[in-house]
């Protein structure tokens, strides 16, 4: 069973979803595609068709990617470091800064 692309409506749910997770409402951008004269803000349709591209054509290959098994060992070394990031970073660990 192959997966169907999501349409542009579904789209825009998860990107607003998204977006308001983060604190912005697209609402406060002006109606339709042309750009606010006074502020140069785009319009919410064409910041809308934007993120649309953004997604169909960049998230997919970056969920994608996968780092080389192959190649010198300093290479693997380096990029292993890079798979996964640490559970608690250094600067925000309290435990130790309370040492």
């Amino acid at each position: 069973m192959s997966l169907t692309p999501p349409t542009d409506a579904e789209l825009d749910v998860m990107i607003r979803a998204r977006l308001a997770a983060i604190g912005i409402d697209l609402d406060q951008l002006p109606a339709g595609t042309a750009p606010d004269p006074e502020t140069g803000s785009p319009g919410r349709d064409a910041a809308l068709a934007g993120l649309r591209s953004f997604v169909r054509t960049t998230i997919v290959p970056l969920a994608a990617y996968q780092f080389a098994a192959a190649g010198p060992e300093s290479d693997r070394a380096a990029l292993a470091q890079q798979v996964s990031p640490p559970a608690l970073f250094p600067s925000i660990d309290i435990e130790r800064q309370s040492r």
